[in-house]
Parts: C-alpha cells; sequence; structure tokens
C-alpha cells in the first residue's frame, strides 16, 4: 500500500501490543501500602528485615559510602566491563581462593543478580546454546529472563509444597532427557521459592551426572552466606565448577550486603580453556555494551571498599553472621510454633513455601491483614519481632481449616 494511505490500525504501532498482565508481588506491593490496618504483615516482598521490622543499611556499607562520597574524584564511566577490582574480589568470595585461582574464569560486573542471567542468558545463546532445564517452581522471572532470550526451557518437578519435599530423584530422572551442551539452571543455595536445598551429598551425585553427559551448570548464587554461612552456601556450587569444564555462575551482592537498590552484582564463566574463556569475555564485553552499556557504580564501589578494608571485610562478616542468626532464629520460633510448620526449621535462605491454595492465601491477606505470594511463598526475613508469632499462629489455624475441609 502506498506511502500515505496506511490503514488507520497499521498507523497505531502501540495499539497492536499485547495486555500484559500486572506483576503479582509488585501489585502485593500496593495492596499492602493502601491497607489502613496497623497489625498488616508483608512477607511478600523479598527484602531481610531486622527485628524492628526494618530494612537496614550495613554498618559496613554505610563506613564504606563516608570513604566513597571522601575519596570518589569523578563521575566518568568506568567501561562496559565496571569495577573490575569488584568482580576479583567476588570472585574469592564466590570461589574460594583456590578456585578463584582457574584462570579458565572469568567475571564482570553486572547491574545485579538479574542482569548477571540476562547476560549469561544472552551468551549462552549466543554460543549456540538452545535449552535449559529448569526446576519447578523457581523464581518466576526465571523462564521470562530465559525464554526472552529465545532459550527453550524444559520445566521439571523439583519441589512439592504439600509434603516439603525436594524431589531429588525425580530430577535426576528428568534430567536423562538432557543431551550434551544442554544447560541445567540450579540454585547455588537458599531456594527462592521453596528454601529446600540440595545437600553436598547431592550436589557431588548432580556434579559427576553433569560431567558424565555433558551438561553446563548455570547457577543462580543470590543468597550466599543467608542459608548456613559463606563457606557453606558456596560449597555446591564449588564442587560444580570444579569438575566441569564450561559453567555459568550469576552471582549477587543485593541481599548479603542489603544492596537492593543499588544492583550489584558479577557474571562469571568457566570455560575448558584459558584462551577460551577471554574470548568469552571478550563477547561479555559486546553483549554487556548492547545491554546496559556502562554498569552503575555506586554498589560494586561500596562493595570493592568494603572486601579491601580488612577492618570493614571483617564487619561484613559478622553482619553477614547476624543475618544469618536472625533468619535461623525466625525459622526456628515458627517451627514451633505448631507441627504443621516444623519443616521450616529444616529449610534455609529468606524464603519458604506454605501448603496453602492461593484462595487460602487471599482469606488470610483479607482477615488477618497477611500479605504473601499466591504460591504460598514468604518472606522469613520478612518478619519482624512483635508479628511472628502472630503470623505463625494465622497461618497454622489456615493449615489446619484447609486440612480440616479437604
Amino acid at each position: 500500500m502506498a506511502e500515505g494511505f496506511l490503514l488507520a490500525d497499521e498507523k497505531m504501532l502501540f495499539e497492536r501490543l499485547p495486555e500484559q498482565q500486572p506483576d503479582s508481588l509488585l501489585a502485593l506491593i500496593g495492596l499492602f501500602r493502601d491497607d489502613p490496618r496497623p497489625t498488616k504483615i508483608d512477607v511478600g516482598v523479598g527484602v531481610y528485615r531486622d527485628a524492628a521490622g526494618n530494612t537496614p543499611i550495613l554498618r559496613c556499607v554505610k563506613a564504606a559510602e563516608r570513604i566513597l562520597l571522601d575519596t570518589q574524584e569523578t563521575k566518568g564511566y568506568l567501561g562496559p566491563d565496571g569495577d573490575t577490582r569488584f568482580a576479583e574480589l567476588t570472585r574469592q568470595i564466590t570461589f574460594g581462593e583456590a578456585l578463584a585461582a582457574d584462570r579458565r574464569i572469568v567475571g564482570m560486573q553486572t547491574p545485579g543478580g538479574c542482569g548477571a542471567l540476562r547476560l549469561g542468558a544472552d551468551l549462552v545463546k549466543h554460543a549456540g546454546a538452545s535449552r535449559i532445564f529448569v526446576g519447578q517452581p523457581t523464581w518466576p522471572n526465571h523462564d521470562p529472563l530465559l525464554a526472552g532470550v529465545g532459550l527453550e526451557t524444559v520445566d521439571y518437578h523439583y519441589y512439592d509444597k504439600s509434603s516439603h519435599m525436594l524431589h531429588f530423584d525425580r530430577m535426576m530422572t528428568a534430567l536423562q532427557d538432557a543431551r550434551a551442551g544442554d544447560l541445567v539452571l540450579l540454585h547455588g543455595c537458599c531456594h527462592n521459592p521453596t528454601g529446600a536445598d540440595l545437600s553436598l551429598d547431592q550436589w557431588d551425585e548432580l556434579s559427576r551426572f553433569v560431567v558424565e553427559r555433558g551438561l553446563i551448570p548455570f547457577i543462580d548464587l543470590a543468597y550466599q552466606g543467608l542459608g548456613n554461612g559463606l563457606e557453606a552456601d558456596a560449597a555446591g556450587t564449588r564442587l560444580m565448577v570444579s569438575r566441569v569444564e564450561q559453567a555459568v555462575v550469576a552471582q549477587s551482592c543485593d541481599k548479603n550486603f542489603g544492596l537492593y537498590r543499588d544492583r550489584t552484582g558479577t557474571l562469571f564463566v568457566k570455560a575448558a580453556s584459558e584462551a577460551t574463556a577471554q574470548k568469552a569475555y571478550g563477547n561479555m564485553m559486546a553483549l554487556s555494551r548492547t545491554n546496559w552499556s556502562m554498569p552503575p557504580d555506586h554498589g560494586a564501589a561500596v562493595v570493592r571498599i568494603v572486601l579491601d578494608t580488612p577492618a570493614l571485610a571483617a564487619e561484613w562478616y559478622a553482619e553477614v553472621d547476624e543475618m544469618l542468626a536472625r533468619i535461623r532464629h525466625l525459622r526456628a520460633r515458627i517451627a514451633l510454633a505448631d507441627p504443621s510448620l516444623a519443616y521450616i526449621d529444616r529449610q534455609n535462605g529468606m524464603f519458604s513455601m506454605l501448603p496453602l491454595s492461593p484462595e487460602a492465601v487471599l482469606e488470610l491477606r483479607k482477615d488477618e491483614g497477611i500479605y504473601m505470594a499466591s504460591s504460598g511463598r514468604f518472606n522469613v526475613a520478612g518478619l519482624s519481632d512483635e508479628n511472628v508469632d502472630r503470623f505463625s499462629a494465622a497461618v497454622a489455624a489456615k493449615i489446619a481449616q484447609t486440612r480440616k475441609a479437604a
């Protein structure tokens, strides 16, 4: 059709866009904000809160920001690879001294763990990967993020919320269908949304299987330190990466440094040789240039200062242990409230799932002012000392009511 004679609907570009459903967790934030009840409880948003219910800025972070304010001399671009010293330091935290020395591993700063996941997905797709196996349930953004770059996601059953069981045998059976070159998405620790982690023995069995079949692990390490400690939480990732020739690891400082709004992460890639790793790094540079051009500096600079300053690094280790101790205390307290909640203490990290239907979750919201995801996922670390017992009693009563009705 000649220019100037387009039909009206052909001219209206944005009219052709599909309607998008609002993100349920983001919508939950607005619902909670608008609820006037003073006793309302927010366990939907995934942020750590202290005993008073506040999301604190870590002491070491405040100190590092003061140093940054006094010493930073420019706001000029860092370049597409960001703060290279930051990447070196997070490499040590992620892999430990021995594995971090492996020059087949390269790392680059990214805008948060989500940026690391996206860059990793772009990289493997660019390299020719086509399929990735994803355990269900998983973090809601995993599937659309991976599918968004053109990867085929193959789902398998990982966890059953009614029995609170991680189904390792079913996972291994499903992976029998994976072909050499396929990727497997794994949660390094503190599984989101279930809190049910692979044991080290299971990591051992899985890593041997991955090597035997020529699969490539894609590990999301977003909560290191908040499950059983920094070293223990990285043990499975380190075991896997040490054995395979190729791996992708998306690391985040958002949670263990409390830098949620500063979006601070790293993508690590292991290749079969140092030369191939450098080729991968060059492609990471090119892909990051087209995604965000230059990563934000502030969060990475803060982490670099903390980890490069012995006193602040010691303070950070202590503060991570404080957050961990609080999460473990909350889990134990919830578990003691009722036998139906005893499994909570056997799980790790910020999240667990309640054996409740979306309808039961909605009833808790209406009747008790308790806001959580419709799946029953709740943020353990979102509870305060004041409201944890009321939360536990309310959900235990709802679980009992649901079972009685069944």
